[in-house]
């Protein structure tokens, strides 16, 4: 069962009023920064934040970002899974629209300084200084015998049974002409 947020309901709504307007209102280098530290995330200097950039609803406290760094629209920054963890973006870090970073209870998540993200990705682990990462095509990567719903994210873990390659879809391979008509 999910951790129960012991913060103070007066507390707990106004930090989801400052989230709404600053997701929703104009100033990606200036207003919707300081709306974010009001909220307690700890934004460093000149930091861009796109429009409808979702950043932790209950632990804002655990997301920090570096000077200089820019996230594109909608991407969600979540700090927490099953309680709070914790989500650390270093400095000149660009990550692109649409993507997902997420920490588990009692895990920091680090980007490192001057990573790129492309637009669309799943962060879900460290992120190495200045890599470059791009998104992959959806596939299957593995049953889910525990579903996570319905217990821990340890036991879903625990409950997981990898696709072997042959079973999963693969990929068209772009230097195969075949696949594009040319053979």
């Amino acid at each position: 069962m999910p951790e129960a947020v012991t913060k103070p309901l007066l507390q707990r709504m106004l930090n989801r009023a400052l989230h709404s307007a600053a997701r929703s209102l104009p100033g990606s280098v200036s207003l919707r920064p300081a709306l974010h530290r009001f909220r307690g995330v700890a934004v460093g200097r000149k930091v861009f934040i796109g429009d409808e950039v979702y950043l932790e609803n209950e632990f804002p406290e655990c997301i920090e970002i570096g000077d200089f760094s820019e996230i594109g629209l909608r991407t969600v920054i979540l700090a927490h899974l099953r309680g709070p963890g914790r989500v650390v973006i270093g400095r000149n870090v660009w990550i692109g629209p649409c993507c997902l970073i997420a920490s588990a209870n009692g895990r920091t998540l680090t980007i490192g300084d001057g990573a790129v993200i492309a637009g669309a990705c799943v962060i879900t682990a460290d992120v190495a200084e200045r890599a470059f990462i791009k998104a992959s095509v959806a596939a299957p990567a593995g049953v889910a015998q525990v579903p996570l719903a319905t217990s821990t994210y340890q036991q879903f873990l625990l409950g997981l049974r990898p696709i072997r390659n042959r079973e999963a879809p693969q990929p068209p391979n772009p230097r195969d002409e075949s696949a594009n008509g040319k053979a």
